[in-house]
């Protein structure tokens, strides 16, 4: 199942059901108004739109429209929990060895965890909207789960009954910001801005073999200014799976429904295919030339971050920003 949440001009949106080739969309308020109202009913509900879903499949609903990822909001909106992991740590380790860092051992067998803003998410064909270029604008391309109400101490084994929904993000990083925060030894904040998320949420059954051992089997394309960045695959290297990230953040608090679960930033050992955010560019070029050669974002720069399937249709839309001027 493929879902959306529409621009009603209300801060929540309208929820969507969208085809499975993305052509084709219906409201359902007689499911459901909005993305969390689903989530919090969820074993309700989905069989209900299951059935309607497959029924817009099949062409047999006449209220049906084109479906237009312009009008999309993230597909939720604003949301109780964002929680983002370091999963990748192959890309930790990369980013400590450009400046000489040792990486702790435990980094293998203890994830990294941030906490981020999610009152305020950028819909995922609005601009990115910051007043400096000098705070070193980067983008990181990740994947992230949807979770119903998950307890707290829930297992490895049976976290990943709780994820509902996956979708992609653009974890929007400040990096000359970042060092500073982090000197205070309290985490990020000003260097962490709002996130933003893939037009579409879908259920992990649309993703076939492609979603296994609760990970995404499949590259994610990064294009920086319409030239291809990267396409790492989301299923190779990743130390901690979502099953294991939920049972992590979940040790000490539970998890409420519509909680947001990110990867981190997408990165293999072959760096043949790419990167995901430029911060890893920047340490590779740091660790052969002693120097980075590649600049962070300017104003008018654009990314654009997408996932297809094995006939490269698009599963979950695109995230298509340009990076512009903050004005009050």
């Amino acid at each position: 199942m493929k879902l959306a949440s529409y621009n009603n001009g209300r801060r929540d949106g309208q929820l969507m059901l969208v085809s499975k080739d993305l052509t084709k969309t219906v409201a359902v308020p007689a499911i459901a108004h909005t993305m969390q109202q689903l989530i919090d009913a969820w074993d309700l509900l989905q069989p209900q739109l299951q059935e309607l879903y497959e029924a817009l499949n099949d062409g047999q609903l006449d209220n049906a429209v084109d479906f237009d990822e312009t009008k999309c909001l993230s597909p939720l909106p604003r949301a109780y929990q964002w929680a983002d992991g370091s999963a990748y740590v192959n890309h930790v380790e990369l980013v400590r060895k450009a400046r000489n860092a040792e990486m702790p051992e435990t980094f293998w067998t203890d994830p990294l965890v941030y906490q981020g803003g999610s009152d305020c998410f950028i819909a995922p064909k609005a601009d990115i909207e910051l007043a400096s270029e000098e705070w070193g604008i980067d983008f990181e391309s990740e994947v992230a789960v949807i979770t119903d109400d998950v307890p707290m101490g829930v297992s490895v084994e049976n976290a990943h009954k709780h994820i509902k929904l996956i979708m992609l993000v653009n974890d929007v990083s400040l990096r000359n910001l970042i060092p500073g925060e982090l000197a205070k030894g309290f985490g990020f904040f000003q260097s962490k801005p709002s996130s933003s998320f893939s037009p579409v949420a879908v259920t992990p059954d649309e993703l076939g073999d492609k979603w296994q051992d609760s990970k995404v089997h499949l590259p994610l394309v990064t294009h920086l200014n319409s030239e291809l960045f990267g396409r790492p695959n989301c299923g190779v290297d990743m130390t901690f799976d979502f099953s294991q990230l939920i049972s992590h953040f979940t040790k000490t608090r539970p998890l409420g429904a519509g909680a947001i679960i990110g990867s981190g930033t997408i990165s293999n050992y072959d760096r043949s295919a790419g990167s995901s955010c430029l911060a890893e560019i920047r340490m590779l070029e740091t660790i052969a030339e002693g120097k980075p050669a590649t600049s962070f974002m300017r104003f008018g720069d654009r990314v654009r971050i997408e996932m297809f399937d094995e006939n490269e249709v698009s599963i979950f839309g695109a995230i298509d920003q340009q990076v512009v001027e903050y004005k009050a």
